[in-house]
């Protein structure tokens, strides 16, 4: 019996890895966007060439603090082996605080929100093992708020994420 039931739980772990093979990606994006900041990232695969990239990030600089969520869908492309790049568009909410008032702002309040619309374009390598290193870079529009004086923001980060 005790062999049966091993049995069955070994079928059943097999299965489900086999099916859900490299379907998930979870790990870090470490980028420039007006200070040093990072995403925790998750990507999920939708199809056979193309996915879903959620970030959460947060962003630290002299004058501002500022914490966003980032949803993208993205084409993939394969290259050569392991090597892929992709495109994307999406979009996202933020929020933010000044600790040092730059001299362009005028506003009242010293903290906000924002919306944001993004594009995405990258090289990414995966690896026997499961592991996954990209390069990307994701123009940002911001709308709201005063987040930056320009409301825009060039994005580019290395991403390192486990496949799962």
């Amino acid at each position: 019996m005790k062999k049966l039931l091993l049995s069955a739980f070994m079928l059943i772990g097999l299965a489900f890895s086999s099916n859900a093979q490299d379907r998930n990606a979870l790990g870090l994006r470490l980028g420039d966007n007006d200070g040093f900041g990072g995403e925790l990232s998750y990507q999920r695969l939708l199809g056979d060439n193309n996915r879903l990239e959620l970030d959460l990030g947060w962003r630290d600089s002299k004058n501002y603090d500022a914490i966003k969520l980032a949803a993208l869908y993205q084409w993939v492309w394969n290259i050569e082996g392991g090597f892929n790049w992709y495109a994307g568009v999406g979009g996202g909410v933020g929020s933010w605080e000044f600790d040092n008032v730059p001299a362009y702002y005028d506003g009242d309040d010293d903290s906000g929100t924002f919306l944001f619309a993004a594009g995405d374009i990258g090289i990414e390598y995966n690896f026997d093992i499961p592991l996954m290193l990209s390069l990307d870079f994701r123009p940002e529009l911001y709308f709201g708020d005063d987040f930056r004086e320009d409301n825009f923001g060039p994005d580019i980060a290395l991403g390192i994420r486990f496949k799962f």
